[in-house]
């Protein structure tokens, strides 16, 4: 059966209609209508959420788990719909949003099992020193607390992992916090449904409806709104740095200032050393050329950018690299704004002097495909145009003069989610000379692999110094996310009873 948005916000476990709508603009299929988001619905959604606090806040690890698993279960049980509306509003094939959903449920029943053992809580006991001197210590107990209302802003190329229901309201509902989403535009009906599947989860486990709340978009004014609310206790983003760092902005001028968890961008640089360069350099462009190409580009840890030594070898590379992207056929960007950017970027890096056109191609409206470049260390390091991203399948190859090229590159760098190294064992010294910077501007440093895909698991980390992320002490991937949204409390000489945390 066909799902048919009805084009209204979730507010509080009641489905409300604005005034004003905006047009879906899907990539095949019908366009549906949907009510554009006001600062009244944000008001009254906050008020709901700190409302849910004083219940959800102190609620027992299993019902959040029992919860977290039901969203998980009606997500599921919605599965068909989800993939129809969302292959129509992205573009995407039905195999990525198929993936995808089972990824978000993955995360949902993760955390629920991440809660149920306790360690996140952090708990730490210093029992009493009465007869110490010169002075006695107190009882003293600590242990992590959720900090309230949380907003997520849901991500244009990520309908399901990172929106909605994604990870930032799992790790948010998983640690205590009710939680506000401002949906994307780019895919208001999969929005919707995930929204509907979360309702069904409350009602089935007697969850305060104001747990969570869906604001569509179509307002900007609604997202500012919302990140200046005074009940907003923290901010989760991916996104764009521009909107980002506005968003950002804004978080810190409040009278009370507020975490903003935003994922920014970046390039992800790979540095393919010698020993491997002369091992596998079609091999790497090739399996560049995959990562590139995957999604049309569209990840936040695309590789955009290859630096290898000149010579033989490095032509071999960009040979392999540029006839792999040559085979890639016109995918469909998420977005007629994510495609005239991706233009726009393409553009920019054309103009720039120094850059040498390895593989030139379109992109005509919303039908991507690839384009190959290539620069000296030098002029990347001296036009930092270069080194920004662009989002699509385009890739620069930087030809370095030795190690200590790369490792001037490296240190040029900003702020990255990821960076990667290709090596032989014959590499190990240039790759140890390397690794000290890399893990300095890097959240997370592969060698011999490529960064798309992150694995959700305990260990990642998904973030990185800025402008990859706002906030290089966060990830936004993986249990440790639970951190963004928990604050430590310290119990001096209260008794057992009151002591709350000890099982919320």
């Amino acid at each position: 059966m066909t799902f048919i948005p009805h084009g209204k916000h979730l507010i509080a476990g009641v489905w409300t209609a604005g005034s004003d709508s905006f047009q879906s603009s899907p990539a095949h299929g019908p366009s549906h209508s949907f009510s554009v988001g006001r600062v009244s619905d944000v008001e009254a959604a906050a008020q709901a959420a700190e409302e849910a606090f004083w219940s959800y806040g102190y609620s027992t690890r299993q019902s959040r788990a029992d919860f977290l698993n039901a969203i998980a279960d009606e997500i599921e049980a919605r599965a068909d719909a989800i993939t129809e509306i969302g292959t129509q509003e992205t573009g995407l094939p039905e195999a990525r949003l198929q993936g995808e959903r089972g990824r978000t449920t993955g995360q949902l029943r993760l955390f629920a099992a991440h809660i149920l053992k306790g360690d996140y809580l952090d708990r730490r006991h210093d029992e009493a020193l009465p007869e110490r001197q010169p002075m006695p210590r107190p009882d003293l107990k600590m242990v992590q607390r959720p900090i309230g209302p949380v907003a997520v802003f849901g991500a244009s190329n990520f309908p399901l992992a990172f929106s909605t229901a994604g990870g930032d309201t799992a790790a948010a509902l998983a640690a205590g916090c009710p939680v506000v989403v401002k949906g994307h535009s780019a895919h208001p009906g999969t929005g919707e449904i995930v929204a509907e599947a979360v309702h069904a989860a409350a009602v089935k486990c007697g969850v305060h409806p104001g747990v969570f709340s869906l604001i569509q978009g179509g307002n900007r004014h609604v997202g500012a709104a919302l990140v200046q609310h005074p009940l907003i206790k923290a901010v989760g983003f991916t996104g764009s740095l521009a909107g980002g760092r506005a968003l950002f902005d804004l978080c810190a001028a409040r009278p009370e200032p507020i975490p903003f968890f935003g994922e920014l961008g970046s390039v992800n640089p790979m540095f393919i050393l010698d020993g491997a360069l002369d091992a596998r350099a079609e091999e790497i462009g090739k399996g560049w050329a995959a990562s590139l190409s995957m999604g049309a580009g569209q990840f936040c840890t695309n590789p955009g950018v290859a630096v290898v030594n000149s010579g033989e070898q490095a032509e071999k590379f960009a040979a392999a690299t540029r006839q792999a992207l040559g085979e890639t056929g016109a995918q469909t960007m998420l977005t007629d704004g994510i495609a005239e950017a991706y233009r726009n970027g393409q553009r920019r890096i054309a103009e720039t002097e120094g850059v040498q056109e390895l593989l030139t191609s379109m992109c005509d409206q919303r039908e991507a495909t690839p384009y190959l470049y290539q620069t000296t260390a030098k002029n990347w390091m001296n036009n930092e145009v270069l080194a920004e991203e662009v989002f699509g399948p385009m890739g620069i190859i930087v030809v370095a003069e030795g190690v200590e090229d790369m490792r001037a590159i490296a240190r040029n760098l900003k702020g990255q989610l990821t960076c990667t190294v290709h090596m032989e064992d014959a590499d190990t010294p240039d790759a140890q000379a390397l690794m000290p910077i890399l893990e300095r501007k890097a959240g997370r440093v592969l060698a011999n692999g490529f960064p798309t895909g992150v694995e959700v698991s305990d260990t990642m980390v998904h973030g990185g110094p800025y402008p990859a992320s706002t906030n290089f002490g966060a990830t936004s991937v993986g249990t440790l996310s639970i951190r963004r949204f928990l604050r430590p409390v310290c119990y001096q000489n209260l008794p057992e009873g009151l002591v709350i945390g000890q099982d919320a």
